[in-house]
């Protein structure tokens, strides 16, 4: 089977397209895979590494403040599907699947002409603008959370899959994570993040968990503060006279984050349907604090797909104070057996088998 992959722009699209390519590479070693992406995306960062061919080729945002960006954006794509196209007729696909981004559009357009099998991945409760565009040049839609359906209009293309997870997210064990890791095996631990870059108002509140929690013999806070504010969250703590103790972990760039899930008690983070479907994979107890600066608030709808089934407290951006904040962590602090009861009900909301079932949908049209 010859496939072309294609997501862009953050993580939370790149990541599942590769989970999707190991699967089938696990499934048929002789599988021929192929990344196509866009130089404004991260993807030209992230691929390499994985060992998949990556193409290039243009696309753009889709810009509604003037008919002049409308035109731009209609340019560039379609530029970008003449490129696509071209590498289609010397690659030859089978199958291209999209986990959305724009450069999804041109891609998967191109291989709607070209003649593929076409499917797309939507890993939100409210789906982009890209895959919502997408819907009729595609055979099937893959949904990471159900709710999406209804912002779609064929429901006979959907399949409720749940999100792709690279392998390295299962079965992480805590005791092992926790020694690999360096945190003792019986403290509260507590990891929170807000993306490679991180947030601000997670990092604001944070901090102030940070104080609250320094020196505690019981617990180990582990602070991802993002590549853009780690400077920043250190000069502060100088700047106050505190002096971060042992029990914090202050990092800027998290590497092999499934350990540091695996090692929590307690997550805190956005609510990213990545980050949402990782955590979840590991069974641990969330608290999430949805992006508002979204398109159709879709982290809300993330947080609440986990919160509602027990698995997460659903914390918005305009109620979220330290004091609050260090409020629930204590609270859960105090009640291992509600942890227990969050950990396991996220991992009843975690996409056990998303990889497979999407493999084994695309086989039955290949």
């Amino acid at each position: 089977m010859r496939v072309i992959v294609t997501g862009g722009g953050s993580g939370g699209h790149i990541y599942p397209a590769i989970a999707i390519a190991d699967k089938i590479k696990e499934k048929e070693s002789d599988a021929e895979i192929l990344y196509m992406g866009n130089d404004l995306g991260l993807e030209k960062d992230i691929v390499p590494g994985t060992g998949y061919p990556l193409e290039l080729v243009t696309a753009r945002w889709l810009d509604r403040k003037s008919v002049l960006e409308l035109a731009l954006t209609g340019m560039v794509t379609a530029r970008g599907v003449l490129q696509a196209l071209k590498i289609m007729r010397k690659f030859k696909p089978d199958v291209v699947i999209g986990t959305g981004g724009f450069v999804c559009v041109p891609v998967v357009f191109a291989g709607h002409l070209y003649g593929a099998k076409c499917y797309l991945h939507e890993q939100n409760a409210y789906p982009g603008v890209a895959n919502r565009v997408l819907e009729k040049f595609v055979d099937k839609v893959f949904l990471g959370f159900p709710d999406a359906a209804e912002f779609f209009k064929e429901p006979k293309k959907h399949i409720n899959a749940g999100n792709p997870v690279r392998e390295r997210f299962y079965n992480v064990d805590k005791a092992a994570a926790r020694e690999r890791l360096g945190i003792p095996k019986d403290n509260f631990v507590i990891f929170s993040f807000g993306g490679s870059q991180g947030a601000e108002k997670i990092n604001e509140v944070g901090f102030d968990l940070m104080d609250a929690v320094n020196g505690h013999k019981d617990v180990t806070y582990v602070f991802g503060t993002g590549s853009q504010y780690y400077d920043e969250i250190l000069e502060k703590a100088k700047n106050k006279k505190i002096e971060i103790q042992p029990n914090i972990m202050v990092k800027s760039y998290i590497n092999d984050i499934q350990y540091y899930l695996g090692a929590a008690d307690l997550i805190i983070s956005r609510a990213g349907a990545l980050s949402v479907a990782e955590s979840t994979v590991c069974g641990r107890a969330l608290l999430l604090i949805p992006s508002p600066n979204v398109t159709g608030n879709h982290q809300y709808y993330n947080a609440k797909s986990v919160a509602d089934h027990g698995g997460a407290i659903l914390m918005e951006e305009k109620d979220l104070t330290s004091e609050r904040l260090i409020a629930e962590v204590m609270r859960l602090k105090n009640q291992p057996e509600l942890l227990e009861e969050m950990g396991r009900a996220s991992k009843a909301c975690a996409p056990l088998d998303a990889c497979e079932m999407i493999y084994t949908e695309i086989r039955k049209d290949v």
